[in-house]
């Protein structure tokens, strides 16, 4: 049983500590046990975080398992920048699976500990970050808490990118923005360590 989560970590991830309230079917069917195959022999080696609760709708699993697998391994933005953006957006929907999943991918693929200290006390990014991250930062949370990009956020991207690569950061957005919410719903847990 999770010990409940301390006041620090629930003002963070309200869903940290909880009891997983919608994690895989008991048993699985034969499109369920071939989708958990799928993930199992796939890229992701398990099947974790939002695929616990997608494992009951396996067209679904599979149509957002090659989403992800896309934009994570077949995309054309730096690691750094698509680990950044992974982390602003689980740090604004309060996700602590995708958080504790991609904080350290994003230190690897060398993301200032300063940008990532600042994220996670939700204080403005430091001087001197590198102004693809800065940007990424304020584009993810403006369609976030906007839902659209103004004119001028808009100019800015397309200034830093060509268009197949605002394409590609927008839909990292949406996809994160999905598999937190679902997991924020079903109260998936964080990664084992």
């Amino acid at each position: 049983m999770n010990a409940a989560p301390s006041m620090t970590s629930a003002l963070r991830f309200p869903e940290a500590g909880l009891p997983e309230r919608l994690g895989p079917p008991p048993s699985l069917d034969p499109a369920q046990q071939d989708a958990a195959e799928a993930l199992i022999n796939g890229p992701r080696r398990g099947v974790h975080g939002p695929f616990r609760p997608l494992l009951h709708c396996p067209p679904l699993l599979h149509a957002a398992a090659a989403l992800g697998e896309g934009l994570r391994y077949r995309g054309r933005l730096d690691a750094a920048l698509r680990e950044w953006t992974i982390c602003v957006v689980a740090r604004e929907l309060s996700n602590v699976f995708e958080w504790d999943m991609h904080l350290p991918l994003a230190a690897a693929a060398g993301v200032p500990a300063a940008a990532l200290a600042a994220l996670d006390a939700g204080e403005p990014s430091p001087a001197g970050l590198r102004a693809d991250l800065a940007l990424a930062r304020a584009l993810a949370c403006e369609l976030l808490r906007q839902h659209r990009l103004s004119d001028a956020t808009y100019a800015g991207a397309r200034e830093q990118w060509d268009e197949a690569a605002v394409v590609e950061l927008v839909m990292l957005v949406g996809y994160f923005a999905m598999v937190c919410w679902l997991m924020n719903v079903s109260h998936t847990p964080g990664p084992v360590a």
